[in-house]
């Protein structure tokens, strides 16, 4: 008999019993990966993080990780209405212009072409010009006019730019401000002492739930952003600090967790206020900025990172409650994380190289695109001129 000639009340109940099925599998595969003798030292269990009523202490809940989201959200409006009302009207001010690039005329078949290559060689471009009857050098400049039509304007960027340096700056003052009287501040074996029964304050709470909304914000607002050279490491280091953040909120590794985040933030703010001198062209208060950065970054995630965080992760925990599988699954995003300043740390020193070697306002930004140069003059060798420049040109 064929299953849709049962009658409904048996339907019914192979809905339920699939249902059922369902449910328990679920259940089975969430206390699976939620398993204490994973996640918890020894001899300690889930029901110690319950919230109990009228205890005044309050731990982290799954449903926390919402109010995250919701964060991100009203981040991402907030900066929209910042960047706009806020960031624009203060650059327009240091006289920057909000003009839009030069369009490259209507023209079908390199329109087709450039879906394909964004920078032909000089046997294409010949080959281009004799499809659609244009001289050489008319086919290079419509390409360089395509391609400066892709790139994000300077106001683009310095207005996505004054967001983060905000929102940077304005939340290493609050984290300061929070932890400052915080013993795992100072010494870093209090995160470990009486773990995993750390209740968290409400300044604790909104700090750690705004930098997770921010980081999520962040990881999807960056396909909509100025596209960097380094989009697929900085993407990875989103998806590792949204990780972070997460599962230590929810094994209530705060303690720990606040540190990382207030080593990352000393040295954010002062990038992006080195950005914002650079794009309204104060040149000497750029440097400035920037060397103080290098060395913030040098001292905070080159030094106090390993230091403090992972020797806290490694050495101390083992010490203070033993070891527990989790750890390796925390200590290998952190030292992931470490392999990125690592990187980042070397691009930093290719742009103080080039500040050294250069006049600063030849100084290119290694992760960003800038804008080509368009004349109606012919250019000599501009093929070669292309490849020499390849490294300083190319988005993504």
């Amino acid at each position: 008999m064929c299953k849709w000639s049962r009658k409904p009340a048996e339907r019914s109940i192979s809905r339920r019993i699939i249902y059922s099925k369902m449910v328990w599998l679920f259940e089975r595969l969430y206390a699976i990966f939620w398993s204490e003798w994973f996640w918890l030292p020894r001899n300690t269990t889930w029901d110690i993080l319950k919230n109990k009523p009228g205890s005044g202490k309050y731990f982290p809940e799954t449903k926390d990780l919402l109010v995250a989201v919701g964060v991100a959200l009203a981040l991402y409006v907030f900066r929209l209405l910042y960047e706009k009302f806020v960031v624009l009207p203060f650059g327009l001010l240091c006289g920057l212009k909000n003009d839009k690039p030069r369009r490259a005329p209507t023209n079908d078949v390199l329109e087709k072409e450039y879906g394909h290559k964004k920078n032909p060689d000089y046997t294409q471009i010949q080959s281009y010009a004799k499809r659609t009857d244009m001289e050489e050098r008319q086919v290079e400049r419509w390409f360089r006019l395509r391609r400066n039509q892709d790139r994000p304007t300077i106001m683009k960027k310095f207005t996505e730019t004054g967001w983060r340096f905000t929102y940077y700056f304005g939340i290493f003052i609050y984290g300061l401000t929070v932890l400052w009287d915080k013993p795992w501040l100072w010494d870093s074996r209090h995160c470990w002492y009486g773990f995993p029964e750390h209740n968290i304050d409400t300044a604790i709470y909104w700090y750690y739930i705004i930098e997770l909304g921010f980081y999520l914000s962040l990881m999807f607002s960056q396909f909509l952003d100025v596209k960097r050279k380094d989009f697929v490491e900085m993407f990875i280091h989103h998806i590792a600090t949204v990780s972070l953040l997460s599962f230590s909120y929810l094994g209530n590794f705060l303690r720990v967790g606040t540190l990382v985040l207030c080593i990352h933030d000393c040295a954010d703010f002062w990038i992006e206020g080195a950005k914002l001198a650079k794009y309204v062209k104060a040149h000497r208060l750029c440097d400035i900025l920037f060397a103080v950065f290098a060395v913030v970054w040098f001292v905070t995630r080159l030094v106090c990172y390993p230091l403090k965080v992972l020797n806290a992760t490694w050495n101390q925990s083992n010490e203070i409650m033993g070891f527990w599988p989790s750890l390796i699954f925390f200590n290998g995003w952190l030292c992931l994380l470490l392999i990125l300043h690592t990187y980042w740390f070397s691009l930093i020193v290719r742009v103080a190289y080039s500040a050294l070697t250069k006049k600063s306002e030849q100084v290119d930004d290694v992760r960003s695109s800038s804008e080509e140069p368009v004349s109606d003059e012919p250019e000599q060798n501009h093929v070669g001129n292309n490849i020499a420049n390849h490294n300083h040109t190319k988005s993504g």
